[in-house]
């Protein structure tokens, strides 16, 4: 059951227009899905099915590294390259360019996807809520960080006060220390504007916006934090 509850859409002028969010949704490890193996009655042992899937998984990643597509009942990966090649000449430079993994589900997911049940609930929170991430200098969304490029931001109740150093926007490692971006260009409700900071690691980052300021821009003691899920990756 795939729990869902209504957000006002504050991206749109129009009145009384909202949109779901999905709530609870619990993630699969894969030694949880390997248990679920076991019970369906497989007739490998847990070893076995383990190994397997650890060479399924290097094998997957093996022909993505040597540049080739992946088509399986699961998934299908394409990939594009973003960045500004300086004349036709130019060549691909890790500096300047990236390479970019795009994924689309396969006939086993698009056909389960079909079976999905809803269920409406109420969502009481009122933390900042990121729906999209755009590195306006690949154009793309939800995937990467061009370092010292432009991020836009958007959701609902994102506005901070810049002037606090504890609140503001922050590109989180998976280990180590956040970095707040110091220069904001567009600080609304439902938009944030910001340049990527230069000094950002190579790597894997999350958005979070930390603010203490409510939609009527009424201060609060306590910090609300809202985090993107997807993970970014911070090229050059």
């Amino acid at each position: 059951m795939l729990k869902y509850a209504l957000r006002e859409n504050l991206l749109t002028p129009a009145p009384d227009k909202y949109m779901a969010q999905t709530a609870d949704v619990r993630s699969y490890t894969l030694d949880e899905i390997i248990s679920l193996m076991m019970e369906k009655g497989s007739s490998v042992t847990r070893a076995d099915a383990a190994a397997v899937l650890q060479v399924y998984g290097e094998v997957c990643a093996l022909i993505v590294a040597n540049g080739s597509a992946l088509n399986t009942p699961l998934f299908n990966t394409s990939m594009s390259i973003s960045g500004v090649f300086d004349g036709a000449n130019d060549v691909f430079d890790k500096k300047r360019h990236a390479v970019n993994l795009n994924l689309t589900a396969g006939t086993l997911l698009r056909d389960a996807v079909q079976e999905v049940k809803c269920e409406k609930t109420q969502i009481a929170s009122t933390d900042p809520y990121i729906t999209e991430v755009k590195d306006v200098v690949s154009d793309t969304v939800n995937t990467v960080l061009t370092k010292g490029g432009i991020v836009q931001i958007t959701g609902s109740r994102l506005k901070f006060d810049a002037k606090d150093e504890t609140q503001g926007i922050f590109f989180v490692p998976e280990t180590g220390t956040a970095v707040r971006a110091a220069v904001i260009a567009e600080n609304k409700p439902a938009r944030l504007t910001a340049l990527i900071p230069p000094s950002l690691d190579a790597g894997i980052r999350y958005i979070e916006i930390r603010t203490k300021m409510l939609d009527n821009n009424k201060s609060l003691k306590t910090m609300k934090v809202g985090r993107f899920a997807k993970p970014l990756t911070v090229t050059a």
